[in-house]
């Protein structure tokens, strides 16, 4: 196993508690050459990889009048969604010659619309449900599977910051098994729980006018610098 991320100490905390050491990169998606060196040591190490997984992200209240929101919209975007790409690149050659490997993008069910505060988080997880698509098909018959996972609410400090009602929120330690059995059957897309695929199907088909009566009195997440 091979663990990639921006804290590399926190790495350390959770390898304590694995039953086998894994090899740690410390390293930010949106370094490209960071990515591509620890995927390179990773494979010399330990050949190429069954499973990848893209889970880097970060959400942030955005709303477009404030000019300062400029650089949380692109730190999102590059790191929601660039992030994938560097995360991925490194691996897809090899996996395609070994003509085995499953890529797994984790995305969310803010992608589906856009919400209200959340500009920048929404448009990065609609651009990350395409992009792992696109890349889907791109690698059919090439015997590398790609799986979109999108999350509803899922009990994180990412989450705790926000000040609306989180419906069928799942533990950690729930959501990562669910995703495990997803990731293990190949699902090319997955919601989970799947009580949110309904409420995202829902969301889909509303009409605009009504979804936008409905939406415009929510509370939105706090922007970085609101309490």
């Amino acid at each position: 196993m091979g663990l990639v991320a921006r804290r590399e100490e926190r790495l350390r905390e959770i390898a304590a508690c694995l039953p086998s050491p894994p090899d740690i990169y410390g390293a930010d998606v949106r370094d490209l050459a960071a990515l591509q060196a620890a995927a390179r040591d990773f494979i010399a190490r330990r050949g190429v990889p069954d499973i990848v997984i893209a889970n880097a992200g970060i959400s942030v209240g955005t709303l477009t009048e404030h000019s300062g929101d400029a650089d949380v919209f692109r730190k999102t975007l590059e790191t929601n969604v660039i992030g994938l790409v560097h995360t991925f690149q490194p691996f897809v050659e090899a996996m395609r010659g070994a003509r085995r490997g499953t890529l797994v993008g984790i995305a969310s069910v803010a992608g589906f619309r856009g919400l209200p505060g959340a500009g920048a988080y929404s448009a990065s997880k609609a651009a990350a449900i395409r992009y792992c698509e696109s890349l889907r098909v791109e690698l059919r018959g090439k015997g590398v599977s790609v799986v979109t996972i999108c999350p509803g609410f899922i009990d994180t400090p990412m989450t705790k910051k926000n000040p609306y009602p989180m419906p069928f929120l799942l533990g950690v330690d729930d959501a990562a098994r669910r995703m495990a059995r997803a990731i293990d059957a190949r699902k090319s897309f997955c919601v989970i729980p799947w009580q949110m695929a309904l409420v995202g199907r829902l969301l889909q088909v509303l009409p605009n006018p009504l979804y936008d009566r409905i939406l415009a009195g929510r509370r939105r997440k706090p922007r970085a610098n609101e309490t």
